[in-house]
């Protein structure tokens, strides 16, 4: 397993789900609301990153930094990850792997992967991975997040979290 630094215990909860943040890409203004959420509900919450984040002093919130690595993120979130758990991340893989251990997924632009709708999901992005290595010119990625995308985000958390989170 990576080397972490960080408080490994838990952040203090009761039973229910938590939330896992594969905060590596993950945008300022989402991490935002997330911090606003977990201490609204009440509800843990880890960030984990190969870089130092600045988190708010809170019980209820956590940082992780792993070394730095190919999907070292994800392979902690992947383990750790219960059901019942939330985990925000566009990673399409690691969304797979969530959903399979029967986790909740939501990306960072507030859609919420499911088991109805991951292998489309899967196959799209390898679909696009081919194209790029044999040089189809398919565009960058994906467009700066805009104010329609966070509140989306919000919208999706909100709506996850009123389903899911005990009180």
């Amino acid at each position: 397993m990576a080397e972490i630094t960080g408080s490994d215990s838990p952040p203090e909860a009761g039973d229910g789900m938590a939330i896992w943040v594969d905060a590596d890409a993950c945008p300022k203004a989402i991490r935002e609301i997330l911090f606003r959420a977990a201490a609204r509900v009440g509800v843990p919450m880890t960030l984990v990153a190969n870089h130092a984040l600045q988190v708010p002093a809170s019980s209820l919130i956590r940082m992780l930094q792993v070394q730095h690595g190919f999907d070292v993120a994800d392979d902690l979130i992947a383990h750790r990850v219960q059901a019942g758990d939330l985990v925000i991340t566009a990673d399409i893989p690691l969304a797979a792997e969530v959903i399979e251990k029967g986790g909740g997924v939501i990306s960072p632009r507030g859609e919420e992967f499911t088991r109805n709708n991951i292998r489309q999901r899967l196959n799209m992005r390898d679909f696009m991975d081919t194209m790029r290595s044999s040089a189809t010119d398919v565009g960058g990625g994906p467009p700066p997040l805009g104010p329609r995308d966070k509140q989306a985000f919000a919208n999706a958390l909100d709506r996850y979290l009123a389903r899911y989170a005990r009180k």
